[in-house]
């Protein structure tokens, strides 16, 4: 198999359009085309979702460089702080550990702003959704007809 994984689909006209159908063949038909459907409504439910979720998971990276970054600027306060209690806030050392926890700090706001967006963008899966209610509403249509 290919690496795209091939999905079933529903002929459209019988093998053999001179022989007349009888109950038991229209039966095992309509069960093997019901079959499909699920099958095929099921692939597109899997490859939609399989497509949020790496959405999600790129957008959580944001998250995860976020939070490292966060816990290596606390670091550098710390070290800024030792220095400036040291030297009773002198800038030539201290100030300089400042900055890097600054620059930090804004890495940390943007890597989180980055995350916010691409998590936002995650959505339904609408194809399948709406296939769904479409096999619903079909059937249910074909019931009242009887």
């Amino acid at each position: 198999m290919t690496t795209r994984e091939h999905i079933a689909s529903i002929p459209l006209t019988a093998d053999d359009p001179t022989a007349e159908a009888s109950i038991g063949g229209l039966v095992r038909d309509a069960t093997a085309h019901m079959s499909t459907l699920v099958r095929a409504e099921f692939e597109l439910a899997k490859g939609e979702v399989t497509a949020e979720v790496k959405k999600g998971l790129r957008g959580g990276v944001y998250f995860i460089v976020a939070l490292t970054v966060l816990c290596f600027s606390l670091f550098f306060l710390f070290m800024a702080l030792g220095y400036g209690f040291s030297e009773w806030f002198g800038w030539p050392t201290s100030g300089g550990f400042f900055l890097v926890f600054g620059v930090m700090i804004v890495t940390t706001v943007v890597c989180v702003i980055l995350g916010v967006r691409k998590l936002k963008k995650i959505r339904a899966p609408q194809k399948s959704i709406a296939a769904a209610k479409d096999t619903v509403a079909a059937l249910t249509r074909r019931g009242d007809d009887n």
